[in-house]
């Protein structure tokens, strides 16, 4: 679980990116795809904010050790987010530990960067919201240490205000007194979990079911399941580092899950990741796919402007429960 917050003291510097902000626009060599004109305008409700149905995760950019970032690839993500922004999407999520080693932060510094040099309308640029994260540190033990890691934040992405500020994972599984000395002053409550086709397990619908009741809009984050639902990988075709030890353990179990998203991809004349993506948004949640090349832009936009049926929903759904397989989930998950 991943908490987020808004903050009433304007001190925390925790609200909605505003319209009063004031950017330098220089010329962007970057020209947006023309996508159908009636699904960019599609926005939902978080709290007080106005979203896409989608955003995009930068977890990303600046992690050499997951996903091999360079900073060779920074003109390609530039591309990536004026893309995003021309084609409706105004939610990005990023974490002040993004980055590995000597680019820790450097997520947020190239949001900041790629928002300043946004050249297209200024009212888009004045509606996107930055969701950052807040890193559960032992040294941060009050409200006080989360205002300091939010200015930082700030200063970091060089913008007046942070849309949404979140606490990185949950401490209540060893440390609730550090998460119960967060919850002064905060006004409003976003949920952000594990979930897609390989995270529906009885938490995840647990928690689902809690936030419908409340009125809370629930973030999907890792909607891909760090990519094993893209149709790329199998069991002899594994990623490099990590992920290829994660997939090889969890991929020769996904057969029937993937059989299905094939047969509904082709059906739909859709990618596998699209439907995948589509899932979560059918099910009334924001996914946030991580994307860092122009390839993945496109496809994970082509997520956007239909539904799913329910006949569908629920071939994925018990194709999904066939699956003997299932994402490893994160150990700071709470109920």
């Amino acid at each position: 679980m991943v908490m987020g917050f808004s903050n009433s003291n304007p001190a925390a510097c925790i609200s909605c990116l505003s319209a009063s902000n004031q950017f330098s626009l220089p010329t962007s060599p970057f020209k947006s795809l023309k996508f159908p004109l009636f699904w960019p305008w599609e926005k939902v409700k978080m709290g007080p904010l106005t979203v896409s149905p989608m955003g995009f995760g930068t977890w990303a950019w600046g992690n050499q050790l997951l996903w091999g970032y360079q900073q060779s690839m920074d003109s390609e993500l530039q591309q990536v987010f004026n893309l995003a922004v021309e084609n409706g999407i105004n939610l990005f999520d990023t974490a002040d530990s993004y980055g590995t080693g000597r680019l820790n932060g450097q997520s947020e510094k190239l949001l900041g960067k790629f928002i300043r040099e946004f050249r297209g309308e200024k009212r888009i640029q004045d509606e996107i919201v930055i969701a950052t994260k807040f890193a559960a540190y032992p040294w941060r033990l009050t409200p006080g240490q989360f205002v300091q890691a939010c200015r930082a934040s700030r200063d970091r992405m060089q913008i007046e205000q942070i849309g949404i500020g979140q606490l990185h994972w949950s401490t209540a599984n060893y440390a609730p007194p550090q998460e119960l000395a967060l919850w002064g002053g905060l006004v409003a409550m976003y949920e952000k979990v594990q979930f897609s086709l390989l995270s529906m397990g009885e938490d995840q619908m647990e928690i689902k079911n809690i936030c419908n009741s409340l009125g809370i809009r629930m973030i999907s984050y890792s909607p891909l399941g760090l990519g094993m639902l893209t149709g790329k990988y199998t069991p002899s075709r594994l990623p490099r580092g990590p992920r290829g030890l994660l997939f090889k353990q969890i991929l020769p179990g996904l057969e029937p899950l993937l059989v299905s998203l094939r047969e509904i991809a082709k059906k739909r004349s859709k990618t596998i990741p699209q439907v995948a993506i589509n899932w979560c948004i059918s099910k009334g949640t924001i996914p946030i796919p991580g994307v860092k090349t122009m390839k993945q832009a496109e496809e994970n936009l082509g997520a956007l402007g239909w539904h799913l049926s329910s006949n569908e929903l629920l071939q994925l759904d018990y194709a999904a429960q066939e699956s003997p397989q299932r994402m490893i989930q994160n150990i700071f998950q709470t109920k």
